[in-house]
């Protein structure tokens, strides 16, 4: 049983009811010193319905438990803590992992779709580091969730329609050069796109005229669709290029476009809800505690976003009968996706509430935001190819023999690239640094892998096999292998919190933490040493492998064995 599961049992039986076991679960937290226990119980929470201070409650409860599965329990002011009887954890861990592999804390599969919508780069402009933050996030979350026994359908809506292609068909009509966009198509195009936007600054004809070729384009206008369908092509082979290098895929790269002949069932779904009014020329719902309405067609007859988001979202229920969707989308878009939800709910579907936005904070550089209509980007392939280069340069110097260097050196260096981008909590956002990124030292990708290499070169050097692994003289009762074990012991708790806050950065946090406590361990045990603890040691140094790799492929990072 989980040593948290059993705190639970064990508390629930003396609480007599007060909090059920799955309460209790939710409520347990890990001190921060190991000396003060290896679980704590909050006694806060009983206070009101037990009218009693925290602390005496924390007290009763310590001497109402007497169990032989713990070492101790103590009362620490308002906290219940819980020294775990080690040797039984220590066997249960390690022989758990021996056995399951890297199936270690993966749950059933449920049978149940969690669609996710990710990356959704928009045609006709380059991947930048921009576009990075929902690929990799989305990717992880996918990860996550099919090893909590979740079936995850991951959907690239690309942004290939909208008025922003208006703009691109009056710039290329105007200056644009077919020669040199089929030499060097996005390059070309993004010129196009920047050059035509700081003109409409000072022009105002340039907007109208953008308008009214996106108009022609929902109309299905020849020169127009032609010279869309053009510049989506080409966009869509760059796309593919750098998702082969991050190692990302999709079930459905159904993008804007895909929506334009379901979109009408959702205006007609509102008129016979008696839900749309006029407003302005406009069509819209209102919606109470909003400020303004959600606006489904312009006086011109023109759809918007959120038309075509209630197109989507209709079609991926009918379609994959998702228990959840999720919106990997910048945290600019709350307000869209609030409105999202609550139209939806208006329209009758309950099933608005298993829909989640997922937001993100912004990648700046040197502080500053970055914008591809004012030319100010990172472009993600040349900076994939950089930190492939600065990781290659690394083992060069490290390990100038390695076999299969430029693999290696790929899978740090954009390994290193998705790592930094996840180990930040989502809100957050990161000042980009590539230095730092492909850096072997401090809270990075190459840590985490470099401690996992590592450990492959202890366990080759022993000739080491989980199967032939002899646990009988276990112990492994010293301070440095027993917060090993803890963190082992903790990895599917950790999982689940990732996927329950949808936060991947959970992941990359506690892999970090996992790698610094082996390689404090490393320092001072001679792991290869003849003696009675040389199964045991190696036995945690497999397992901490096997969850260090296992954490990595849940953030879409790889794990070399030699590095």
């Amino acid at each position: 049983m989980n040593d948290k599961l059993l705190v639970a049992k064990t508390l629930a039986a003396v609480l007599d009811g007060a909090l059920s076991e799955s309460e209790i679960t939710k409520l347990l937290e890990t001190p921060k010193k190991s000396e003060m226990g290896d679980i704590a119980f909050p006694a806060f929470t009983l206070a009101k319905s037990l009218r009693k201070a925290p602390n005496l409650i924390a007290s009763d409860l310590a001497e109402k438990i007497s169990s032989d599965a713990f070492e101790k329990v103590v009362a620490t002011g308002p906290y219940v803590n819980f020294f775990l009887d080690k040797s039984n954890t220590v066997a249960t861990v390690l022989t758990t992992i021996l056995k399951d592999g890297a199936a270690y804390g993966t749950q059933p599969q449920n049978g149940e779709n969690i669609a996710i919508d990710m990356s959704s780069p928009n045609i006709a402009k380059p991947f930048s580091i921009g576009h990075l933050r929902s690929t990799v996030i989305g990717d992880s979350l996918a990860k996550i969730y099919q090893k909590i026994g979740y079936n995850p359908v991951k959907i690239n809506h690309l942004g290939d329609w909208g008025k922003q292609f208006g703009m691109l068909i009056v710039a290329y009509k105007k200056y644009g050069s077919e020669a040199a966009i089929r030499e060097n198509p996005i390059a070309e195009l993004l010129k196009l796109y920047v050059r035509i936007n700081k003109e409409a600054k000072v022009d105002p004809t340039i907007d109208v005229a953008a308008r009214d070729w996106f108009l022609k384009l929902e109309n299905g206008d020849d020169e127009a669709l032609t010279l869309w369908q053009w510049f989506r092509d080409e966009s869509l082979v760059e796309f593919d290029r750098i998702y082969t290098e991050l190692g990302v895929e999709f079930d459905s790269m159904n993008g804007e476009a895909f929506y334009n002949d379901k979109m009408d069932e959702i205006v007609d779904i509102l008129a016979e809800k008696d839900l749309l009014t006029e407003s302005n020329g406009a069509t819209v719902v209102e919606l109470e505690g909003f400020e303004i309405p959600a606006l489904i067609k312009k006086s011109d007859g023109a759809t918007l976003y959120i038309t075509r988001d209630l197109a989507a979202a209709l079609y991926r229920k009918r379609t994959y009968k998702f228990e959840k969707a999720l919106y990997v989308v910048g945290n600019e878009q709350s307000g869209h996706f609030k409105q999202l939800k609550a139209v939806l709910k208006k329209m009758g579907y309950d099933w608005a509430d298993d829909i989640f936005h997922v937001p993100f904070g912004l990648v700046t550089k040197d502080g500053k935001k970055l914008s591809t209509r004012e030319g100010n980007v990172i472009l993600l392939e040349p900076t994939l190819k950089e930190a492939v280069k600065r990781a290659q340069t690394q083992i060069d110097a490290k390990n100038p023999d390695l076999a299969n260097k430029t693999a290696v050196a790929h899978a740090v260096g954009v390994g290193a690239i998705k790592f930094y981008d996840l180990k930040n909590e989502r809100l957050n956002g990161y000042d980009f640094n590539l230095e730092e990124m492909v850096s072997f030292e401090g809270e990075t990708g190459p840590y985490v892998q470099y401690a996992h290499a590592r450990i492959q070169s202890i366990l080759r050097k022993a000739d080491f096999s989980p199967e032939k692994a002899d646990l009988s003289a276990l112990s492994l009762l010293d301070d440095e292998s027993w917060e090993i074990i803890k963190l082992l012991q903790a990895f599917d708790a950790t999982v689940a919190r990732a996927a329950r806050t949808f936060e991947p950065s959970v992941i990359a946090k506690y892999s970090i933490n996992l790698a610094q406590a082996f390689n404090k361990y490393y320092a001072h045990t001679r792991i290869l040493d003849e003696n009675d603890e040389k199964n045991a040691r190696l036995a945690l140094a497999y397992a901490t492998g096997v969850v260090l790799k296992e954490s990595l492929r849940l953030l879409g990072v790889d794990a070399p064995e030699e590095m």
